[in-house]
């Protein structure tokens, strides 16, 4: 896969995309990562790539003619490197919120190109150019690099050969449409805190089952709305029901111990 990436502080990307499993991709050339600075594509003698918006209004509007000519250059040198013209991500606060779907159907793209924004916004004719636009979420940043970065670590990861342990990918949260459950590792104690004597029974038939129902109480106590886009198997949905009555009972517990503090005290 091709990477490409127009920004005005390429030096971001420098480390952060060049460091772990992301850095050994690209030096494995899984990946081909290029960020472009499109100031140096601005005909302002001035270097300026902004400019008061029309018709008034604050701040400062990212002109069209800079990001234009510096994606035609990226373009004509993925084309020449024999890569497809590929899909054009604006990262934009009124984007569609990025999900972990959106990274799996990307993962599978030879060519994206990533543009980030600076300033108030953009000159809308820089539109002409994307096929998609994405947020990370409901909230504002100084600027596209941020969200363009998280975007091509979760794309990438997916893609074969990035991760040691494909299988990673696969059962980790939100792929599997649930939170991951409880994991341990050595020692099986520390400070009092014991690791579920289930799974160093190995009986993985009860491990599976352990790995299921512990998923769907993490996810019914923190994320309860996955589990209403989820379909649950028969046996998913007994272990929520056990799940249900288990931490009713627990909250019952809780607020009965709580009451009779309150009286000792009194």
């Amino acid at each position: 896969m091709r990477i490409d990436v127009l920004s005005l502080f390429p030096e971001m990307f420098s480390v952060p995309m060049h460091d772990s499993i992301i850095g050994k991709a690209i030096e494995n050339h899984i990946i081909d990562l290029d960020v472009t600075n499109f100031r140096e594509f601005t005909t302002d003698k001035h270097r300026h790539v902004d400019d008061y918006p029309f018709g008034g209004g604050a701040g400062m509007l990212l002109q069209a003619q800079p990001i234009l000519d510096a994606y035609d250059h990226t373009k004509q040198t993925a084309e020449a490197a024999g890569y497809p013209k590929g899909k054009v991500i604006l990262m934009d606060p009124a984007g569609k919120p990025f999900k972990q779907h959106d990274a799996e159907e990307l993962s599978h793209d030879d060519h994206l190109t990533f543009i980030c924004g600076h300033y108030e916004g953009y000159d809308e004719r820089i539109r002409s150019i994307v096929t998609d636009e994405y947020s990370l979420g409901d909230f504002v940043l100084t600027g596209g690099e941020l969200p363009a970065m998280v975007m091509i670590d979760a794309i990438t990861r997916l893609i074969p050969g990035v991760l040691g342990n494909h299988q990673s990918s696969v059962e980790e949260s939100f792929s599997t449409g649930l939170l991951e459950e409880p994991q341990y590792t050595r020692p099986a104690e520390f400070r009092g805190m014991k690791v579920p004597e289930v799974l160093m029974n190995g009986d993985h038939k009860k491990i599976a089952l352990w790995n299921q129902k512990e998923a769907l109480r993490r996810t019914y106590l923190r994320r309860p709305d996955l589990i209403d886009h989820h379909n649950l198997t028969s046996t998913q949905k007994k272990l929520l029901a056990d799940v249900r009555i288990e931490e009713e009972e627990k909250q019952t517990a809780e607020d009965t111990d709580k009451k009779n503090t309150f009286t000792d005290d009194e």
